[in-house]
Formats: C-alpha cells, sequence, structure tokens
C-alpha cells in the first residue's frame, strides 16, 4: 500500500502482467482545457487558495498506451471504471475495446446538485464500465446512475468516498488489490483501505501527494 510519484503510464509498467484486481481513475483529460477556455469548469490549474499545480492534463493521444497498460495489468475476469466526460468517452471507448475490454456501458454519477454550465449546468459526470474476461456484479440490482452530493471545497476533481465504495464493493472482494494510476484526492485509495482492499496509486501532483497522504495516513 503505497503512494507513488510517477507518471501514469511509466508507473503501469512497472507492475507485474495480470496482477491488479480492480482498476478506478479519473484522469485529468485534455477536454478539460477546453472548459477552462469558457470558464465552464471549476478544475482549474491553481487552486484560489493556493500557486501550487495541482495536475497536468492527461492527452487523448495517450489514452492508447494507458488502456493497454491497464488491460495488461489486470487480472483475468476483472473490471475497470474511468471517470469522464462525454468527448472524452468517446476516445477512449473505441481505444478500450481495441485493448481487449468488453464496454458495457457509461454509469451515471448524479451529484444531485447543479454545476458550472454554458447551455446546460452540469449535474452529472459519466464513469464508463470495462470488463476483461467476465466477473459478476455483486448486487445485480443496482442502477446505473448513482447518486451522491458532489464534494464541495475540497480538492480538484475529488470524488465521493462513499461513491467509489459503491464500485468496488460491486467490483471485488476483501484483500483485493485497487489502484487509481491518477489518484488525484486519494478518494478511490481511501475508498479501498475502508473496504478492507490493498491500494496503491500514482501521481504527479505534489498537492495531489501531500492531501492523499493525509487522508491516509502515510
Amino acid at each position: 500500500m503505497r503512494l507513488f510519484h510517477q507518471d501514469a503510464v511509466q508507473w503501469l509498467q512497472s507492475l507485474p502482467d495480470a496482477s491488479i484486481d480492480l482498476v478506478i481513475t479519473d484522469p485529468p483529460y485534455e477536454s478539460l482545457e477546453k472548459h477552462r477556455a469558457k470558464g465552464t469548469t471549476t478544475r482549474l490549474k491553481h487552486s484560489k487558495s493556493s500557486s501550487n499545480d495541482w495536475f497536468e492534463i492527461f492527452p487523448n493521444a495517450r489514452f492508447n498506451e494507458l488502456v493497454e497498460q491497464i488491460y495488461r495489468v489486470l487480472k483475468p475476469n476483472s473490471h475497470f471504471y474511468l471517470f469522464c466526460d462525454q468527448e472524452t468517452m468517446f476516445v477512449v471507448k473505441p481505444l478500450a475495446e481495441a485493448a481487449g475490454f468488453t464496454f458495457w456501458k457509461p454509469l451515471v454519477w448524479d451529484k444531485c446538485a447543479i454545476g458550472m454550465g454554458y447551455h446546460y449546468r452540469a449535474r452529472y459526470e459519466f464513469i464508463l464500465f470495462f470488463e476483461k474476461g467476465k466477473r459478476k456484479l455483486q448486487d445485480l440490482g443496482m442502477p446505473d446512475v448513482l447518486q451522491e452530493k458532489r464534494v464541495w471545497r475540497g480538492y480538484p476533481t475529488e470524488k465521493p468516498v462513499p461513491l467509489i465504495e459503491k464500485l468496488i464493493v460491486q467490483s471485488s472482494g476483501e484483500g483485493d488489490t485497487v489502484i487509481d494510476p491518477f489518484f488525484g484526492s486519494g478518494a478511490t485509495l481511501v475508498a479501498a483501505k475502508n473496504l478492507k482492499r490493498q491500494w496503491q496509486g500514482a501521481d504527479l501532483s505534489p498537492s495531489a501527494h501531500a492531501f492523499a497522504a493525509e487522508r491516509l495516513g502515510c
């Protein structure tokens, strides 16, 4: 159980084949730059209270190598969840399928309150649900719209821990290894720790490391 200060793809390349039970991640996708330019996102490069960079954009051109590495490190019969917007979904889906994943559907995270927006103000985010091999979900009655209130005044892009916990329970068991190659606020790793899973993650941002380390007590 460790945090790595490393590029996501390079870190994944260091992991053994078929060694991971579950991947849940939220890359800082390229289309954020367009939203920043229009002023329709709060995912800023600098926080209002700090001059530190929170994250650098992960370009669309690198998603091919990312999903190939995620497929390689996942064990057979496992799941992969990726948070993204509607534009990034159309980039990632065909690349992940070409890497070997089965794409089931986009789950919808309903944030229960509207955020910023240009035409229609945003209230949801997609979670792409991919499968390697065949694995049964723990609860087949869970809907594809997951309601959890957004995190206010937290780390930029921070996801609610209870939301991540739902995915972890659905797709892993106690003692399994859950990873996040873009751990950011550390929400995925905190959720994994809460549920008695092994966890690892990587991020390039010093602010992410400071924030997540404090939450995880490491």
